[in-house]
């Protein structure tokens, strides 16, 4: 008589193991909340600032390592199908930085506003949006979120407006929406984002200038990974507080490794500009694991020795995961599970993004327009026509 094999042996052996942990988990008493110590935030023109201490639910801890996990694992099999040539062109990736989509999701409403620059998978993702339209519109698929004509750098979803290419240029656009919000009488504000790397643009300025003026619902949000491109924050900008930069307008530094200092900092400037006082600027301290591009190793101008330093001390998923295990909301085994669900949903997605086909060439001239009758869009010379249906 002939035994199971090796390979099913150790399929069986691995369901029993999970069943057994899942039976462990749910045996468990787990706390429904803790209440954690957070870093201080730096204040400008403030006389009082965000909490230092918060409480965290069980539910609420979960369900953001969860989110963390999965924008960490997305960029990295966006690595891989770049390195495979599959995903091509430009293409930023955010893991590093997950606290920060993350973390400014948790404090904010579904109906508030964001916009930022081409680091943007993550927040496509925390607005909303499945990883399989993420990953297809990496590949340029029919099924992805910008129907394959969009990439890396233009993604969009309900109230996110990109995923903007060009440095610095989505800053007066966010202002723009936050007039939009004050005009129409919306109880809503908008997150405006941009790097170290583009805080020194004269636009920004321009932009801060006006929503002051007319006291618009804008955060600013200077995501600062240390790294404009290639040059430290030290060699190209004389002054690297970049939350006094708003000058006549209120700032706070916030530790943007720590998600639970990011919700509490997100939610006590969107109180701020929902009373009607204006905008104010935030400035997350942060850093990128990846180069500022795929084309850019990440190690000419920084040691893997400091990156090392950094995912050993400040990661923000190892972050949360010590709290929330030290503190009885969650057991290893159980996010160990959540790993593994994360990591299928992610390959799971990546077949999708491979097998789906591209769009085809009559679609070209598509989606201009959100809700216009069909008309014709001129090619590359005046014989050739596209037509265009919103």
């Amino acid at each position: 008589m002939v035994g199971p094999s090796p390979l099913l042996t150790s399929i069986i052996n691995m369901v029993f193991l999970i069943q057994a942990s899942r039976v462990l988990v749910a045996s468990r008493n787990f706390a429904n909340d803790a209440t954690f110590e957070i870093k201080k935030c730096d204040l400008h023109r403030l006389e009082e600032g965000p909490p230092v201490t918060t409480v965290l639910t069980r539910e609420d801890g979960l369900k953001y390592y969860r989110m963390m996990q999965t924008v960490r694992r997305m960029e990295l099999k966006a690595d891989q199908l770049y390195k495979q040539k599959i995903i091509r062109g430009f293409c930023h990736l955010c893991d590093g930085q997950e606290a920060c989509c993350v973390g400014l999701e948790a404090g904010i409403n579904p109906t508030d506003h964001l916009i930022t620059a081409y680091r943007a998978h993550g927040f496509t993702f925390t607005r909303g949006l499945p990883v399989r339209a993420i990953l297809a519109e990496l590949t340029g698929r029919r099924g992805g979120c910008a129907k394959g004509k969009g990439g890396s750098m233009h993604m969009y979803a309900k109230n996110f407006y990109g995923g903007n290419g060009i440095v610095g240029a989505q800053v007066p656009l966010g202002a723009g929406i936050a007039l939009a919000c004050k005009y129409n009488g919306k109880d809503e504000v908008c997150l405006t984002l941009y790097g170290d790397g583009a805080a020194n643009q004269g636009q920004i300025f321009e932009a801060y200038n006006m929503a002051a003026l007319w006291k618009l619902p804008c955060i600013f949000i200077c995501e600062n990974n240390r790294y404009g491109m290639g040059t430290s924050v030290e060699r190209a900008a004389a002054s690297t507080d970049y939350y006094k930069r708003g000058d006549f307008i209120p700032g706070l530094r916030v530790d943007g490794m720590d998600i639970l200092c990011v919700r509490e900092a997100t939610k006590f400037a969107a109180a701020y500009c929902r009373s009607g006082k204006g905008p104010i600027l935030m400035e997350l301290q942060t850093y990128r694991y990846h180069g500022h591009s795929m084309s850019d190793p990440g190690v000419s101008y920084r040691t893997r020795e400091e990156i090392q330093e950094v995912r050993s001390k400040s990661d923000p998923i190892m972050l949360l995961k010590d709290r929330m295990v030290n503190s009885n909301l969650a057991s290893v085994e159980e996010l160990k599970e959540i790993d593994v669900e994360v990591r299928k949903e992610i390959e799971d997605a990546a077949q999708f993004a491979t097998a789906d086909p591209e769009p085809p060439l009559e679609e070209l001239g598509y989606h201009i327009y959100s809700s216009d009758p069909p008309f014709e869009v001129r090619g590359a010379n005046q014989w050739i026509k596209f037509k265009s249906v919103s």
